[in-house]
């Protein structure tokens, strides 16, 4: 019997490799539309955001950290970036709640036809902008919409309920738009899963609930991350459900970064709150991944 090895290194014989250094230029396409697209608008965002607002100039100069000063010194702005959070961490975690039931339904449908049926109906409303959207929602939730409409001919109230531009409302319509995303997320997660190890724990005697919290949601966790950072960040960054349904007295970071830089001209506080909300929103997903990997391991 013949050595692999020492056939391999045997005289007169050639080995053919593949060489791998020579295909590194294929990534170059890729790398430059990252550093073009990505890296580049960060670093002038970054010099933005350190510089001089003056209306009558028309270029930026200045150096300094006056506008982070005039951000975290007035607690206005803190409390919209706090409202900003809390928002999306409850549409996140509503969507979680909503989304794993569904997602898990519809990985477990051995009917074909029936399951792309549900994954249609999960991915049809992103088919949509979110403008249309919202403008449904507002005919829906407005004084005079639908529901209010509704409630008042069954008698169940006496006058209109205000639900438009509120928090309530926002919190709506950004769940309608998060929620496909989470659905479609987790199903190919449970998906790739199986059957086996929920088999499995029916066989040494836990029941069906106790093998979805113990068993298959801890598999799915990976899977359950990526739906909740994919949502999380969604939300943090949304303008147009906040702007048509929440209206001018429900102030979230998108929106406002939006008014200094178009309506106020002011780019470099602009810049200042657009690197705030990208830094804040990068530190809790390092620290969530960080928390996620010591409980569950690598995500």
């Amino acid at each position: 019997m013949i050595d692999e090895g020492s056939a391999a290194h045997a005289p007169g014989r050639r080995v053919r490799r593949t060489p791998r250094s020579g295909v590194g230029w294929l990534l170059a396409p890729s790398l430059a539309l990252v550093l073009a697209g990505l890296i580049l608008p960060l670093v002038l965002m970054a010099r933005y955001s350190l510089a001089h607002f003056d209306p009558a100039a028309t270029e930026v100069s200045g150096f300094g950290v006056e506008n982070y000063v005039r951000f975290f010194g007035d607690p206005f702005y803190l409390w919209i970036l706090a409202r900003t959070l809390t928002v999306a961490l409850a549409c996140t975690a509503i969507c979680l709640l909503l989304g794993v039931p569904a997602a898990y339904v519809i990985s477990r449908v051995s009917n074909r036809r029936l399951k792309t049926a549900l994954i249609l109906a999960a991915v049809i409303p992103l088919l949509m902008g979110n403008a249309v959207r919202a403008a449904g929602w507002m005919v829906l939730l407005a004084d005079k919409g639908l529901i209010n409409s509704a409630l008042l001919v069954t008698g169940v109230i006496s006058e209109p309920v205000r639900i438009l531009y509120t928090g309530s409302a926002v919190v709506i319509g950004l769940i309608a738009v998060l929620l496909p995303f989470m659905i479609i997320s987790l199903q190919s997660v449970f998906e790739g899963i199986g059957e086996t190890y929920e088999e499995a724990a029916a066989t040494m005697g836990a029941r069906p609930w106790t093998t979805f919290f113990r068993v298959t949601l801890p598999l799915a966790m990976p899977g359950i991350f990526s739906g909740c950072l994919l949502c999380f960040v969604l939300a943090v960054n949304a303008y147009a459900t906040p702007v048509l349904i929440g209206g001018p007295s429900f102030q979230m970071m998108a929106p406002k970064v939006y008014e200094q830089a178009i309506k106020v001209y002011n780019w470099p506080f602009a810049a200042t709150l657009a690197f705030i909300l990208m830094g804040v929103t990068l530190a809790l997903t390092l620290l969530s991944s960080i928390t996620l990997q010591k409980r569950y391991g690598a995500l």
